[in-house]
């Protein structure tokens, strides 16, 4: 990698760079793939990645259609829904946590956000959970992922994906701040209920109806499982992307590269694939440039 290397930063200098600029650079290639082949793409990521601002570049994806289908933890809607009408505040990894929590500021790495931001969450999903119990008793997440998306701004991928018609599934959305608020909502409202089993028919479908699917994972957890898990149904996946800081030493899913995956037939044996160990929210708008200046 020379100077002028370094100025234009294409994807080809990166692959012939080495270390994980070389998987950078196949990254890209490989979601470039996944658009000529109009592979269904599947993209998952965790909650603090909305915490983050990667949410930008998630929403940006989904007003260009990017994606067809999104995998996330309930904490991704809190953070989109939040982050819609208020702001969080940066901080430091290491701070006085005690002092933290008595200014009433929770700290999410490096990034704090005030209680104030679930308060107002709390208001937020009542009238959601209201809307719905009008019509329905028992929904789905990816009915209240879209019921969301209608009350969020334009800067919300929630936003963009219930205007577009992305579905975004959340198979564990109890354990998030919209859970807890599902649970004191069902206080009042015996017959009201999340059902995570409802939206598998559904996914499975989009899964086994694509001619070829691709993976765009950002770390790891039940978003990563739930997707590649789905499209054993249909012999793998085409194309995987991982990006993770996770190492694979312990067994843990979040740190399984791609390869293991082969092995159980969650990605295909022949498919284009890569692990990129680097931080997402560095890795990710080095990839994610090619294709939003567009």
């Amino acid at each position: 990698m020379n100077i002028k290397d370094l100025e234009e930063m294409s994807r080809e200098s990166m692959i012939c760079c080495g270390f994980q600029a070389t998987n950078v650079g196949r990254a890209i290639d490989i979601i470039e793939k996944m658009k000529k082949e109009k592979a269904t793409v599947f993209m998952t990521f965790t909650s603090n990645m909305i915490a983050s601002g990667l949410r930008g570049i998630v929403k940006e994806m989904c007003r260009k259609k990017l994606v067809d289908v999104i995998i996330t933890a309930g904490g991704s809607l809190d953070h989109d829904l939040i982050k819609s009408s208020k702001k969080y505040e940066l901080g430091e990894f290491v701070m006085d946590d005690a002092k933290l929590h008595a200014a009433g500021k929770n700290r999410i790495g490096n990034i704090l956000v005030p209680n104030e931001c679930y308060e107002y969450l709390e208001g937020f999903m009542r009238e959601v959970f209201e809307d719905m119990y009008g019509s329905e008793k028992i929904v789905a997440p990816s009915e209240i992922a879209a019921k969301i998306g209608e009350k969020t701004r334009e800067d919300s991928f929630l936003h963009w994906c219930s205007k577009n018609k992305i579905p975004v599934f959340s198979p564990g959305i109890t354990d998030s701040a919209i859970g807890l608020q599902a649970h004191f909502f069902k206080q009042g409202k015996k017959d009201f209920a999340i059902d995570v089993t409802k939206d598998m028919g559904k996914l499975s479908q989009i899964s086994l109806n694509a001619e070829k699917t691709g993976g765009i994972v950002l770390g790891g957890g039940i978003s990563k499982h739930h997707a590649i898990g789905v499209n054993l149904l249909r012999g793998g996946f085409d194309y995987a992307v991982y990006i993770t800081t996770a190492s694979p030493w312990d067994g843990s899913l979040s740190g399984a590269r791609t390869n293991e995956g082969i092995s159980w037939g969650k990605i295909k044996e022949d498919a284009n694939h890569v692990t990129v160990d680097c931080d997402a929210s560095i890795a990710f708008p080095i990839i994610m440039r090619e294709f939003l200046g567009e």
